[in-house]
């Protein structure tokens, strides 16, 4: 593990906490990891974000189960995506989107919510989507010199 976590540029991490705190981001960290599996097959439930949480804890508590997680063959690329260029790639931004459009058409059909709860809903769902379809979906192509016309004498 040590030659995939040395082969990367990751940012430092913060210096370790005192015992107790480090207890508690080690903790909070296992409950996003717990909340991304489940996202992971739960519909409603968002993956990434916890995931992320669990990383942002993990680099407060433990640099092995952080390396692990910004290693992991499943989620590893997506973490890493997002800290190195703040992208969110097309197959997760299709995902998320349709379902919360899912979301919103459940709520809105199917639940005996008062109207404006329902519309809160729909205005909560729409401001994330519209975020998460801002996002670049790959990482900015290297810089290429620009082409200059004809030189003039």
């Amino acid at each position: 593990m040590s030659n995939v976590a040395s082969s990367t540029s990751a940012p430092s991490l913060p210096r370790e906490p005192r015992p107790m705190l480090r207890v508690c981001y080690l903790g909070l960290g296992w409950i996003f990891v717990g909340l991304g599996l489940l996202g992971a097959v739960l519909p409603l439930l968002p993956t990434t974000p916890f995931l992320l949480l669990a990383v942002w804890a993990f680099a407060r508590s433990s640099r092995r189960l952080h390396d692990w997680l910004y290693h992991h063959p499943r989620f590893g690329q997506s973490l890493r995506s997002w800290r190195d260029h703040r992208v969110i790639s097309w197959r997760a931004k299709t995902a998320s989107l349709s379902m919360m459009s899912l979301s919103m058409v459940y709520v809105a059909i199917l639940t005996p919510s008062p109207v404006w709860a329902k519309m809160l809903t729909a205005l909560c769902l729409c401001s994330v989507g519209a975020w998460i379809a801002t996002r670049p979906s790959a990482p900015p192509s290297p810089s290429r010199r620009p082409v200059s016309g004809p030189e003039t004498p």
